[in-house]
């Protein structure tokens, strides 16, 4: 992995002001305005694969952890260092593999995340729980990787006016399809080879994102911001763009001396990003709250109430098979109707779902099964709806870039609250029955961050990537005329 990561850096100079103004001097004529080709469908499903397989990582963890508990005997609270150690590997990841996708390019980041996606089915051999919390870190290291690389790429090569909905839509998608491999899997495998059979998955997946990297083009504006023109026009035929130079002259100012010295992820909590970032981050942590907090610890609460390990799966399975429909409805929204209505209608919906749970008998035995299944499902959609959208929308709102740095903080975010959740959530299940506390608890972030995204967010909807960047940059170069990037 090392040697690796070695080759694929490119040693060379960083992007400076010769570089950052070449790149005002070359339009895309109609790539905003083209219609979708055969080779953005098949980015598209390469993508989502890479997507599905990236989310299923983490979402492993709500299955393994009854089985982990019974072979170890563990309490609630030493059961709950599983998910906090491998969300800490996965939040450091996120953030880590974010800037890499600027340092060294989308493509090339998500090769080495497929490495890494390998050597983490190593988990189902370790014989102690301390060992298992080790090898979590690492899977969390791997799978915190894919998630800012696919949306930074996407946004990147998707038409402006079909972003919106399809990359959403997408998202969505590969988040429920996440979801159902790993309560699938765990329904039909868990009970004939135990829990440890579901680490093992990471051999498979990774071999199958090695193979479909090569239909993986890198971004043509990753290429083009690091000067690689040749490159760039050789990506940009495969989409049917034709790659024209003007004669505009540059109105950017060229970085200074200290911008340059900046590294990305610092970059963010500047000026003029600041507000964004703290909007994204807040937007994530609340969503992970939720996910990695609360519904880490519904299979346990359904063991509880009398289902089997399987019928608790299913039931997860069922759940996210129904709310699909969602996914679209949630495209829709955002890609026809309004980017930052959407992001706030979605986050208030996951939170009065939340105050839904905490009315639940705090006896599990006696949950009401119908208002269970309803509740979740309604949480399938809503909490879905909110993380089918953040990704997609952190990589609208900043610049390209930045744009892999952005993204990934903000999917760190999402997987903070799986730091800060479950010890919280233990605790909360052991002084009190039910799931009324953790319910409240979970739905008081995502609620304010509902608020904050009213108050600081911006729309995106329909708007090119360059646009959106002039809007808090004076300066940067938007839309000039028709077929104009």
């Amino acid at each position: 992995l090392i040697l690796a990561t070695i080759g694929l850096h490119p040693f060379r100079a960083s992007p400076g002001s010769t570089i950052r103004r070449a790149v005002q001097d070359y339009h895309f004529r109609a790539m905003d305005d083209a219609r979708l080709t055969s080779a953005h469908w098949g980015l598209l499903f390469v993508l989502g694969v890479a997507l599905i397989i990236d989310v299923m990582k983490p979402a492993t963890l709500a299955f393994v952890m009854p089985g982990t508990k019974a072979e170890y005997g563990l309490t609630t609270t030493e059961l709950a260092m599983l998910p906090l150690i491998a969300l800490t590997g996965t939040t450091i990841g996120s953030v880590i593999w974010g800037y890499l996708a600027d340092r060294i390019g989308r493509r090339a980041s998500i090769l080495l995340a497929s490495v890494m996606f390998i050597g983490t089915s190593i988990c189902g051999f370790m014989p102690s729980y301390s060992w298992n919390l080790f090898m979590c870190f690492v899977m969390g290291l791997s799978a915190g990787g894919m998630l800012p690389i696919v949306y930074a790429l996407m946004a990147e090569s998707v038409p402006a006016h079909k972003r919106g909905w399809l990359v959403v839509l997408h998202g969505g998608m590969g988040t429920v399809g996440g979801y159902m491999a790993a309560s699938g899997f765990a329904a039909l495998l868990e009970p004939i080879f135990t829990w440890r059979i579901l680490w093992f998955l990471g051999l498979p997946t990774g071999l199958l994102m090695l193979l479909l990297n090569r239909w993986i083009p890198e971004s043509p504006r990753y290429l083009l911001e690091r000067g690689r023109e040749d490159e760039a026009r050789a990506v940009m035929a495969r989409y049917g763009i034709i790659l024209e130079r003007t004669e505009t002259p540059p109105t950017q100012a060229a970085p200074s001396h200290t911008e340059k010295r900046l590294g990305g992820l610092i970059r963010l909590f500047r000026q003029p990003y600041a507000a964004r970032t703290f909007t994204v981050v807040l937007y994530g942590l609340g969503w992970g709250l939720v996910n990695w907090g609360f519904l880490t610890f519904l299979p346990t609460f359904l063991s509880d109430a009398g289902y089997g390990r399987s019928s608790a799966s299913g039931l997860l399975f069922f759940s996210s098979v129904i709310s699909i429909p969602g996914t679209v409805v949630v495209a829709w929204l955002y890609g026809m109707w309004s980017s930052k209505r959407t992001m706030i209608l979605y986050a208030a919906l996951t939170a009065l779902t939340m105050v839904g749970f905490a009315f639940l008998d705090p006896d599990p035995t006696r949950a009401n099964p119908t208002i269970l299944t309803i509740l979740l499902v309604s949480l399938f959609v809503a909490s879905g709806g909110v993380i089918s959208m953040l990704s997609p929308y952190t990589a609208e709102v900043y610049p390209t870039a930045l744009r892999g740095s952005g993204s990934g903080l903000a999917a760190g975010s999402s997987k903070l609250g799986g730091i800060l959740g479950p010890p919280v959530i233990a605790s909360l299940m052991a002084i009190s029955p039910g799931l009324a506390l953790p319910a409240l608890a979970s739905a008081a972030p995502i609620a304010l961050s509902a608020l904050v995204l009213a108050w600081l967010g911006v729309e995106a909807r329909g708007r090119r990537l360059e646009d959106i960047s002039s809007a808090i940059v004076p300066g940067t170069p938007s839309d000039s005329g028709p077929g104009v990037l």
